[in-house]
């Protein structure tokens, strides 16, 4: 595995995504041991760059700092980020903006502190995640799963 680390921006405005119903056990194998999503935005530094199964134009959420990508050879490419943008609006960008570029959603699941949405587009498929940071009061974790389609 080859493993990147560093930080960019994020931020947003709020729609909410529509069930899909993933579970614990899911969510952590997808993104589970992608990295310490205790960092917090004033300790992040971005990546330089990003391996080949990730979109370099994937549009995040303004003011996202993406610390950590990890290539996972056929499962695809995590990267975690975090961002000083309150959850809600994280989750408007992700389902805006993203989504207006292209990275559309084809189901998903909304709760009051995290969300996660599977989304293909742009030659890509993959599932984002963002939850409210447990250690950084104000901050959003945003992980990104992707792979070429």
């Amino acid at each position: 595995m080859r493993r990147l680390a560093s930080g960019a921006a994020l931020a947003a405005s709020l729609l909410l995504v529509a069930g899909c119903g993933e579970s614990a056990a899911e969510h952590d194998a997808e993104f589970g041991a992608a990295a310490d999503t205790s960092t917090c935005a004033q300790d992040a530094q971005q990546v330089s760059s990003y391996p080949d199964g990730f979109p370099a134009r994937f549009p995040f959420p303004p003011k996202t700092v993406v610390f950590h990508a990890e290539d996972r050879g056929a499962d695809g490419v995590v990267v975690t980020g975090v961002t000083r943008t309150p959850f809600k609006q994280v989750l408007a960008s992700l389902n805006g903006p993203t989504q207006r570029a292209g990275f559309k959603v084809t189901n998903g699941e909304t709760e009051e502190h995290d969300a996660e949405a599977n989304w293909t587009g742009n030659g890509y498929r993959g599932r984002w995640a963002i939850r409210e940071s447990g250690s950084c009061p104000g901050e959003t974790v945003v992980q990104v799963l992707s792979a070429k389609s």
